[in-house]
């Protein structure tokens, strides 16, 4: 039987006049920061008095700067190296972490399983259970991620870091896929520290960044002490340097997948049953197909210039639009949705190539596709 899409409740993003004053302000703050030649070189290694590279120090000066944070440090392994970082340096082994009740990212189950920290779940959809779990005065931090977990998830995550902090739980936000394309990333929005992936932002492999308050920001920088653990002046420079220009990016990308779902929705492609935006994990578009060949697709669309598989959701890699099956954590909370449902996003193309490349891939697809595969298998 054809499965149905859930109601999804998409993040705001970014309008494109306000993302060009998100750029402008990110070049303001890098010049209070830098002085003349100094964003054309780079230094590295573990400075006296510093411990880090004197321009790894000044980028992380100017991300404060631009959050409005209180410090930030950058740390090898990416989104999944922040979060670890952040976790590790504010919760303590066997404490409780008050986390929201949906199947969690894959990599961070990995971390919390690590940190042999004791998870407590709440549904953070419902205001009155997130309540009364605060009251219960048993949770010193509380996780958030920004994007969704669960495709129907429709909790504000504004509402969610408000409450916590009136409770007088701290709070650490997982802001990948959502730094720089909402209007305010978590430490915005008042969270003790907002935890972010800079690969997914169009810079170096293996970067990611603590943004914060300054105890739990310190804290990371001390556990990460070692020369090999640094991140490099020529890494945070080429990091600081991709930054500029995503604000802009991620809001023309926002609007092209408008335009594609407004598209699909009004019929322009057969072979669409339904369209959805949806955060799962990155901003997409989940489309269900009107016959089981999710799993042939990105075959299929790769024939015509799709990329059929991620390799950092947003890095500097992918320019092709994304046609790819839904995100293992979507897939555990609704696993009916795999031979119906492909994640597609527009990446930097045009809303015209990638229904383009939908139309001609279902068209190059069998109509019996799906039971030749269950006879293959």
């Amino acid at each position: 039987m054809n499965a149905v899409l859930p109601q999804t409740f998409p993040l705001a993003t970014v309008p494109l006049d306000k993302a060009v004053a998100k750029q402008f302000r990110l070049i303001e703050c890098t010049a209070r920061h830098f002085e003349g030649a100094q964003l054309f070189e780079a230094d590295a290694g573990v400075v006296p008095g510093l411990g880090r590279p004197r321009t790894t120090a000044r980028v992380e000066a100017v991300l404060t700067d631009y959050f409005g944070a209180e410090d930030a440090a950058f740390v090898q392994g990416a989104g999944t190296g922040a979060i670890r970082a952040a976790l590790n340096g504010a919760v303590s082994a066997g404490a409780p972490l008050l986390i929201h009740r949906a199947p969690v990212y894959r990599t961070t189950e990995v971390t919390l399983r690590g940190l042999g920290v004791e998870t407590v779940e709440v549904d953070f959809n419902d205001p009155a259970a997130l309540a009364d779990a605060l009251a219960s005065g048993r949770f010193r931090w509380a996780y958030v991620q920004h994007t969704r977990q669960r495709l129907a998830d429709s909790y504000d995550p504004g509402g969610v870091l408000a409450a916590c902090r009136a409770a007088g739980v701290r709070t650490i936000v997982d802001d990948n896929y959502a730094v720089m394309r909402v209007p305010e990333s978590g430490v915005e929005l008042g969270a003790d520290a907002s935890c972010f992936s800079l690969f997914k932002l169009h810079g170096p492999e293996g970067v990611g960044v603590v943004v914060g308050a300054r105890d739990v920001v310190e804290r990371v920088r001390a556990d990460n002490y070692s020369g090999g653990g640094q991140v490099q002046g020529h890494q945070a420079l080429d990091a600081l340097r991709a930054l500029t220009h995503v604000p802009v990016m991620w809001s023309v990308q926002s609007r092209v997948g408008a335009e594609v779902a407004e598209r699909l929705a009004a019929g322009e492609v057969a072979g669409v049953a339904e369209v959805r935006i949806a955060n799962a994990q990155d901003r997409c578009l989940l489309v269900r197909l009107d016959r089981p060949v999710a799993r042939d697709l990105p075959a299929a669309a790769a024939r015509y210039g799709a990329a059929p598989y991620p390799v950092g959701s947003n890095s500097r890699y992918e320019v092709a639009p994304l046609f790819y099956r839904m995100s293992s954590s979507s897939l555990d909370d609704a696993p009916e949705l795999a031979d119906w449902t492909v994640r597609i996003n527009p990446m930097r193309a045009g809303a015209d190539l990638v229904i383009d490349i939908l139309r001609r891939a279902l068209r190059d697809i069998p109509r019996d596709a799906h039971h030749s595969r269950e006879l293959k298998d």
